[in-house]
């Protein structure tokens, strides 16, 4: 009777364990609303490349972005970004084209909200440099 009263709690206990990991996952892994992604989130950047200063503005929906950008010598590009969404950051890889014979531009960074409606964020591109970014949620 002992050994089937143990058997009973080791598998209360498992199960207990198994639901308490599963709701954890589901929780970290649901996709956020859609509606909410809809809504374009548009930022302003500015940074610097060898003492120029450069800026750009940028729009992200459906977890993609677009931003285009001024860099050194007055080139001027367009990048399209990949954001990532984690529980409290957003980080993102990008690739752009960008005149003035500067060419082909690579780009990484990440987003973070400051309150429910701004966010603020850091990134580098490989022709404007590194940049902080300021941006709204609606």
């Amino acid at each position: 009777m002992r050994q089937l009263v143990e058997e009973n709690h080791v598998k209360v206990a498992i199960i207990a364990k198994t639901l308490i990991t599963s709701i954890g996952l589901l929780a970290v892994f649901t996709p956020s609303q859609a509606s909410a992604q809809l809504i374009p989130q548009p930022w302003v950047s500015v940074g610097g490349k060898d003492g120029d200063i450069t800026y750009a503005v940028g729009a992200r929906a459906l977890n993609f972005g677009v931003e285009l950008g001024v860099g050194p010598d007055g080139a001027t590009g367009v990048d399209v970004l990949k954001f990532f969404s984690l529980p409290v950051i957003s980080p993102y890889v990008g690739v752009g084209l960008y005149s003035e014979d500067k060419g082909v531009a690579v780009s990484g960074g990440v987003q973070v909200g400051a309150t429910n409606n701004v966010f603020v964020g850091a990134g580098y591109n490989s022709i404007r440099g590194f940049n902080g970014q300021l941006g709204i949620r609606f």
